[in-house]
C-alpha cells in the first residue's frame, strides 16, 4: 500500500511540473516571496529596533553619506511622502538626523547618527539571516540563476514603466 501512493505522489508532481502556467502564477509568486521575506526580515529585524523598509534608508545612507529624502525616495522607489515619514520615524528613534546641505542651504540632507551607524552591524545579519532562510535548500547555482532572473523581470518591468503613450489596463476600461 505504501509503495503505490507513493508511485502517485510522484505522478501527481509530475502533472503539476508540466501544468500549464495561468496569467497570474508568476506575477502572484513573487509578490507573495517578496511579502514572505519581508515579514521574516521584519522579524529578524526587531532586535535592532527597525522595521521593514527602514533599514534600506540606513542601508542607502550608509553607503553614500548624507542624502536629500527626494534623493533617497528616488533611490528606493518610493514616493516623497512615504521617505518623510519614514525618516522622520528613523529620526524620533535617533538612528538619523537632518541638517542643512552644505552646498545648498534650501536643501536638507538625511545623515545617520552615531546610534544609526551602530545598528548596520545588527541590519546585516538581520539581511543575512532573512536571505539564509528564503534560499535554504537551493544550490550556488539556482541562486545565481534565480538572481539572473529576477534582474531581467525587474529590468523588463523598469522598461515597460518607462515607455510613454501606452494606456494601462484602467485607462482602457
Amino acid at each position: 500500500m505504501g509503495k503505490k501512493k507513493k508511485e502517485e505522489k510522484k505522478e501527481k508532481a509530475k502533472k503539476k511540473e508540466h501544468a500549464p502556467i495561468g496569467s497570474t502564477d508568476v506575477s502572484g509568486a513573487i509578490v507573495q516571496a517578496a511579502r514572505s521575506i519581508r515579514t521574516v526580515l521584519s522579524r529578524n529585524l526587531l532586535s535592532s529596533g527597525l522595521y521593514a523598509g527602514q533599514d534600506g534608508v540606513m542601508l542607502a545612507l550608509a553607503d553614500n553619506g548624507g542624502m536629500t529624502a527626494g534623493a533617497l525616495a528616488a533611490r528606493l522607489g518610493v514616493k516623497a511622502p512615504t521617505m518623510t515619514r519614514t525618516i522622520g520615524r528613523l529620526e524620533a528613534q535617533g538612528f538619523v538626523e537632518r541638517k542643512p546641505d552644505t552646498a545648498d542651504g534650501r536643501l536638507t540632507v538625511v545623515e545617520l547618527t552615531p546610534t544609526g551607524r551602530a545598528s548596520l552591524a545588527l541590519i546585516a545579519q538581520a539581511c543575512d539571516l532573512s536571505e539564509r532562510q528564503a534560499l535554504d535548500g537551493l544550490s550556488d547555482k539556482e541562486v545565481r540563476t534565480l538572481l539572473k532572473l529576477l534582474r531581467t523581470v525587474d529590468g523588463n518591468l523598469r522598461g515597460v514603466a518607462a515607455q510613454t503613450g501606452e494606456k494601462n489596463v484602467a485607462e482602457q476600461i
